[in-house]
């Protein structure tokens, strides 16, 4: 654990509130005024153009830009920032656009995102072959954050990752209440009929320690603040950041706007 000092601690992640959308005048990106924090006032949704080419992509006054990821040469995140330390990918590999979510099992509003916007992404534009999605792990709310971004990757050893990750969002009880313990960690296991000596010895190893907490440095390297927070990677490697759970027609308007490209 960090040691911290009671002068000046810093300043604590927050899950990211959705926010009102009203598309504005000269609309490009489909996205719209900021997004609500949890007891952090008003969030940032940026957009940020990278790796070949570095450009604003609308200039309209709804919209805010900062530029908070890490960045190496020419002011380009690091590729690996988006796919190391994450979930095997979900749909085809060769999807010409990414969707990478950084979140927490225990947030709130993954939770949402997860039941009232993810499953239109998957049906309208996964299956189709459209969009790809990873997954990476800003474990920002308490210990059991820790224990269930761990289980997802031991399930992942038998296979199952994308069936664990489901498990725990649709057995989402709160924040920091036991739900997402060890001992109930072990039983979601037997839920999806793993192997419980190998998942048991994985989990109390901690053998994806180091990794859920390389990917929490992630997220942080990038500026990223709360949870959920995405980045649609586009056909040509322009990046599209969004901040909290948006409803669908945000990822809409911004996935036809990349495919548009094609």
């Amino acid at each position: 654990m960090e040691e911290t000092s009671s002068e000046n601690p810093p300043e604590k992640p927050t899950e990211e509130k959705p926010m009102e959308i009203s598309p504005p005048t000269n609309y490009q990106r489909g996205l719209h005024g900021p997004s609500l924090g949890i007891g952090a006032g008003i969030a940032i949704v940026s957009i940020i153009a990278v790796f070949f080419a570095v450009s604003v992509i609308d200039n309209s006054p709804e919209l805010q830009f900062e530029e908070k990821a890490s960045t190496q040469g020419n002011n380009q995140p690091a590729l690996a920032l988006f796919s190391a330390n994450a979930s095997p990918v979900l749909g085809d590999a060769n999807a010409p656009i990414t969707l990478v979510e950084f979140g927490d099992y225990q947030c709130f509003f993954c939770n949402k995102f997860f039941h009232e916007t993810e499953t239109d992404i998957i049906k309208n534009y996964v299956e189709t072959g459209k969009v790809k999605i990873i997954f990476k792990d800003f474990t920002i709310i308490g210990p059991d954050s820790i224990t269930a971004a761990q289980a997802t990757h031991c399930a992942n050893d038998q296979g199952k990752y994308w069936e664990f990750h489901d498990e725990l969002y649709n057995s989402w009880a709160g924040e920091n209440n036991g739900w997402a313990s060890m001992e109930e960690i072990k039983k979601f296991a037997n839920n999806l009929e793993l192997d419980s000596g190998i998942f048991n010895e994985c989990m109390d190893s901690k053998k994806y320690e180091s990794l859920v907490a390389a990917s929490r440095a992630d997220a942080q390297t990038l500026g990223l603040t709360g949870t959920p927070g995405f980045f649609v990677i586009g056909p040509d490697n322009q990046i599209t950041k969004i901040g909290g759970a948006q409803p669908f027609e945000v990822f809409q308007r911004i996935f036809e706007s990349e495919l548009a490209k094609l």
